[in-house]
């Protein structure tokens, strides 16, 4: 995503930005699944700056979860003569909407409130070397929630798009 156009900052990047106080910082706490099977850790979060609130965690994926998805297929062409997809080094990061996750204050757990561990593990994974644009963010959406066809609909007006429940965290 070019500097001009973004609007998406990781929360350690915004200086005159923090949590409020009425908020939990899941910063470093344990993410899992809906069947409690560890995804990994939440990173960072992931701010709309226009829009002055949190719409994605930044998940550092489980080794485990890395090791099961080795074979999977992706984006990067890692052979052309074998035509095999796999991850680039460093393709450690994930992206989820803030509102398809509860918070457990007493455990600081995150839990994916229906997304399994075969939907994180076959999702497209990131660099945070780099930022990442909306295509990844609607990939990342049609893997989570591929029976909702209202993504699709939306164009990249950042209003519009967050406006999906799955970035409500009320």
């Amino acid at each position: 995503m070019e500097k001009k156009d973004r609007n998406l900052y990781r929360l350690d990047e915004l200086s005159d930005y923090k949590v409020a106080s009425n908020y939990s910082d899941v910063r470093g706490w344990k993410i899992v699944d809906a069947d409690n099977r560890t995804i990994g850790k939440v990173d960072n979060l992931w701010v709309n700056k226009d829009m002055q609130r949190v719409v994605y965690l930044d998940v550092n994926v489980d080794k485990e979860l890395i090791e099961d998805s080795k074979h999977e297929i992706h984006d990067t062409i890692a052979n052309e003569n074998t035509r095999e997809f796999m991850y680039r080094d460093g393709d450690s990061h994930l992206i989820i909407p803030i509102g398809s996750v509860t918070i457990n204050k007493d455990t600081k757990i995150v839990q994916a409130n229906s997304i399994d561990y075969d939907t994180f593990r076959r999702t497209g994974r990131y660099n945070t070397q780099h930022h990442f644009d909306r295509n990844y963010e609607r990939s990342v959406l049609k893997s989570y929630y591929p029976d909702d066809e209202t993504g699709s609909t939306y164009d990249s007006e950042d209003n519009a798009f967050y406006s999906r429940k799955e970035f409500d965290n009320r």
